[in-house]
């Protein structure tokens, strides 16, 4: 997944320095991720979750605990928002035009946007009200990126299986935890 997301980066031809916000960073991987290759970039990050947060300091990362929903960054700020996964956990009722509308706000005119979020699958899933958490049509997708203002450079589909080591600790962990356990093995 990171080469495909630094093949699209480099199609999105970013300048040698910048800012980048990472827009639901967790632990901050992302952010190492981009800094290697980007050492001039000032790089930070916001998450809800403070747990990722105190891992991403350990490591001195400049981050902050944020809803993407209410982004503490300045408008036109930014040249960069990189935003993983984040999309589909938000409230159902409007939530990610929310954080895109956020996202678009803080981006410099002809700032650049990587999001990553899941697609629907086949068979087709509901949106689970109960746990906010939702999949994304492509032609969905795309109409809420360009209601928001957002020029689409590319939007596709990618799958990715889980690495050969995971498959020992899921068959370990199904036999820990039989009941409730709902790994990749899970039925």
């Amino acid at each position: 997944m990171r080469d495909i997301a630094q093949q699209l980066l480099a199609r999105a031809s970013l300048a040698e320095r910048g800012v980048m916000v990472d827009a639901g960073c967790g632990s901050g991987q992302t952010m190492s991720w981009f800094v290697e290759t980007r050492p001039a970039w000032f790089v930070t990050g916001v998450d809800v979750a403070m747990e990722g947060l105190v891992f991403a300091r350990t490591a001195g990362q400049a981050v902050a605990q944020a809803s993407v929903l209410a982004l503490p960054i300045v408008d036109g700020g930014v040249d960069l928002v990189i935003s993983l996964d984040v999309l589909q956990h938000l409230p159902l009722d409007g939530g990610d035009s929310a954080a895109l509308s956020e996202f678009a706000r803080i981006l410099r005119q002809g700032g650049t946007l990587l999001v990553r979020t899941n697609a629907q699958a086949f068979p087709r899933t509901e949106d689970d009200d109960a746990a906010a958490f939702r999949k994304y049509e492509p032609h969905a997708l795309r109409a809420i990126l360009t209601a928001t203002g957002f020029e689409i450079l590319r939007l596709g589909r990618v799958n990715a299986l889980l690495g050969l080591a995971e498959i020992p600790r899921e068959i370990r962990a199904r036999k820990q935890e039989s009941a409730g356990y709902h790994g990749i093995l899970a039925p």
